[in-house]
């Protein structure tokens, strides 16, 4: 398949906007005594009570349909904001529950937080997510298999590719049962640009919202140069903030303008590149018992 025949009605490039509405829950777990910080959770609530409805506005100035990864304790202490994302039209996709790092978890960990957190979006917004991203982008080598046998369609939290393709799950059936992946990079996320948290995140180093597009239009252009995927990151209650929000506005400006990219929220491009029917590949493990001396 070429380049330029990947996405649809002659696109070169795809651009998707996602946001990660963690509130709370990004810091809290592992270190619950975080929760007895006042400041450190007002930081943290300014997502959903004040980034996310500006967030929403911004979109729908620029006719953008995104897509919301949130964790279930958001969905079930934020329910209004959370069914209001809903009611915009834009995806709401399964983010953990408690924003649970994967790989820290044994298997039946990873399942009830699963579990748990789609029966939040369930009772919150009536939602059965297509779509997963792994908190902290740390998918664990177990979670593929268990979002497969949740009718998942995607996964967006791997980093090997400039495009979508099929993840190889299981190679136990005739054909292999996959995930679109559709990938993502630090990069292209505003927590390594805004968020500094004493104790918790950051150097202390906040870039400027001017430096932070500049990156991220830079990415832009370099991915849709060879007919990638542009999938861009932010948190509400760091892109929320006034300054950042008008950043990002002209950035959504400038995406919307080009001609030739297709923006669409990550539903839409998983739905397509499963039409393509695309040859799945697979990523193995390292056995790091090969490395011993």
């Amino acid at each position: 398949m070429t380049q330029d025949s990947f996405w649809p009605d002659g696109m070169r490039s795809a651009a998707a906007f996602t946001f990660d509405v963690d509130a709370e829950s990004a810091v809290v777990w592992g270190t619950p005594q975080n929760a007895r910080r006042m400041s450190v959770m007002s930081h943290q609530a300014y997502g959903p009570l004040v980034g996310v409805p500006r967030i929403l506005n911004l979109l729908a100035e620029h006719s953008i349909t995104a897509t919301f990864f949130v964790p279930g304790f958001t969905a079930e202490r934020y329910p209004e904001i959370v069914r209001e994302i809903a009611a915009a039209g834009h995806e709401l996709g399964h983010h953990g529950y408690l924003h649970e790092q994967p790989s820290a978890l044994s298997r039946d960990q990873q399942i009830a937080a699963l579990d748990r957190g789609l029966d939040a979006l369930a009772h919150v917004a009536g939602v059965k997510p297509v779509g997963y991203r792994a908190p902290m982008w740390d998918l664990s080598w177990e979670m593929p298999e268990l979002l497969l046998e949740r009718g998942f369609l995607y996964d967006s939290s791997l980093m090997d590719g400039d495009r979508p393709y099929e993840l190889a799950v299981s190679s136990a059936q005739p054909e292999p049962a996959s995930l679109v992946e559709i990938p993502i990079q630090w990069t292209l996320d505003d927590w390594e640009q805004y968020c500094f948290l004493p104790e918790i995140s950051g150097s202390g180093y906040i870039a400027t919202p001017d430096q932070a597009r500049a990156l991220w239009e830079s990415e832009l252009d370099g991915l849709h140069a060879v007919g990638g995927c542009w999938v861009l990151t932010n948190h509400p209650f760091l892109s929320g903030r006034p300054g950042r929000a008008a950043s990002l506005g002209k950035l959504m400006a400038r995406v919307v303008a080009m001609p030739d990219v297709w923006v669409a929220p990550l539903r839409d491009i998983a739905r397509h590149t499963r039409a393509l029917n695309l040859k799945a590949r697979s990523i193995q493990p390292i056995d790091v018992t090969e490395l011993d001396d």
